[in-house]
């Protein structure tokens, strides 16, 4: 028979420990942590909700600030041009909450009646007595007294919605893959859109068109030759809209002025420059700004970065880039993620609209590109730009919401929220705390209990005060 070999098992091996980050690696941890908290299924519907809110706020702020001397000089009250934003705001909250709050479906069937109304207002913008001309453009419809609207603006949420539910349905049928399919209707009436902008004579509001429809042609996965086409096309249009107009051209000769040039023609883009160069790394304080004074035209409106980086400095300035940024990689990540169509074209052309505008609106502040005329998303003075673009916002916040990551998500909390709602007592104190007050430190740790004995003291006055009397009336010999 063969021999046994009695002994001992061989050990299991261990899989190698992780090496740990080496103490001298700056912000080691820390980009690791950050990188969890982003892929969480939760976090772009936290970061859409938490960036465009803290934008509104935060250009409420700049709109009062920077209206003030405007309105005094039109014999109004400071706070003017604040309460009308302030109002707008309002509304177009409850815009946003309704439209993050609506389902997908109900999204697309908005897209139709929106774009008929949007082409219908337009075209009453030509009609006289009933369109008004603003700085040079008609573009605005007047109901009597302050209160005006710019179509053009919900013609770019229309364009958003109709756009991504055309794409969307032509994915279902398979019919992308046909280049005249891609193109018709979309392109068409996107050109039908444009051509009513451009009787107002607003460039900036049809560079933002353009923008979305290339959003959307991208996204719907495009051919190279067939994307290049459109844009050298629209390129050219852009160049002769811009060569036949002498304010545009002379606009576009401000690029990188220093000095307002003869006829102070570019005295907007250069005081615009002084205000952002004098403000330095922190600002000249809030409501310090000196070009708001009278110098610097459309100061809240269309240049309110400007006053921005004098009254808050380099910090202020890059504090705004960063919520939009945060903002524009949110609705990138809310495409990318999503298998629905509908949903990745609206993401992806709201993302577009919004990214596009500001850069635009900053561009030209900065003396980087040609003075557009645009407002900054979310910041700027303006009702009929906010309410739209609030009302997209919305729709980021559904889509997020609507992700199956971010719903089991949101289920799981709500769960245990119930949970731990059946299982606390009306008294009992939160976790973490001794008689609902929070415990620091071994002192405030005696401290608490000492006082919750007290107050399970109190709480049961009778079985104590009993045994104490019994026992004081056994110590002095009383029956």
């Amino acid at each position: 028979m063969p021999e046994r070999r009695v002994g001992r098992p061989p050990a299991p091996r261990r899989a190698p420990a992780p090496r740990p980050v080496p103490r001298w690696v700056p912000l080691g941890g820390l980009v690791g942590r950050v990188r969890r908290a982003w892929d969480r299924p939760l976090t772009a519907y936290y970061v859409i909700l938490g960036s465009s809110l803290l934008i509104t706020v935060l250009g409420l702020v700049m709109v009062y600030s920077a209206s003030v001397i405007r309105a005094l000089q039109l014999s109004l009250p400071a706070a003017y041009f604040f309460r009308k934003q302030f109002v707008a705001a309002l509304i177009g909250g409850g815009l946003m909450f309704a439209a993050a709050r609506m389902p997908v479906r109900l999204h697309r069937a908005l897209a139709y009646p929106l774009l008929v109304g949007s082409v219908f207002l337009m075209v009453l913008v030509q009609v006289p007595g009933i369109g008004i001309a603003v700085n040079g453009n008609q573009n605005w419809i007047s109901f009597g007294g302050p209160f005006q609207l710019q179509p053009s603006e919900f013609g770019k949420l229309a364009l958003v919605l109709w756009g991504a539910d055309l794409l969307a349905r032509k994915q279902d049928k398979r019919l992308l893959a046909q280049w005249k399919h891609m193109l018709v209707p979309l392109v068409p009436a996107t050109f039908l859109l444009l051509g009513l902008i451009m009787l107002g004579g607003d460039m900036g509001t049809s560079i933002i068109l353009g923008a979305i429809l290339f959003g959307l042609l991208w996204l719907a996965g495009a051919p190279t030759r067939l994307f290049a086409g459109v844009l050298a096309g629209a390129s050219l249009i852009g160049l002769l809209l811009i060569a036949t107009s002498p304010n545009r051209m002379a606009r576009l000769g401000c690029l990188g002025a220093t000095v307002p040039g003869p006829d102070d023609q570019c005295w907007q883009a250069v005081h615009g420059i002084y205000a952002l160069a004098s403000g330095g790394l922190f600002g000249s304080g809030l409501g310090a700004s000196v070009e708001k004074w009278g110098q610097l035209p459309e100061a809240h409106t269309d240049f309110i970065f400007a006053v921005t980086g004098e009254e808050l400095g380099l910090a202020g300035t890059l504090s705004v880039l960063a919520l939009f940024t945060l903002l524009g990689y949110a609705g990138i990540r809310v495409a990318g993620r999503t298998e629905q169509p509908f949903v990745r074209y609206a993401a992806g052309g709201v993302t577009t609209w919004i990214t596009a505008q500001a850069v635009i609106n900053v561009g030209a502040v900065l003396g980087l590109l040609p003075i557009a005329g645009v407002p900054l998303p979310l910041f700027s003075y303006g009702g009929s730009a906010l309410l739209p673009t609030m009302f997209a916002i919305g729709l980021l916040i559904a889509f997020a919401r609507d992700d199956p990551a971010a719903r089991m998500a949101l289920a799981s909390r709500q769960k245990a929220a119930k949970r731990s709602a059946s299982s606390k007592g009306p008294g009992d104190a939160p976790r973490g705390t001794v008689s609902g007050r929070p415990i620091f430190g071994r002192k405030w740790a005696a401290r608490g209990a000492a006082s919750d004995r007290v107050d399970r003291t109190e709480q049961e006055p009778r079985r104590w005060h009993t045994m104490r009397r019994r026992a004081a009336a056994r110590s002095s010999g009383e029956r």
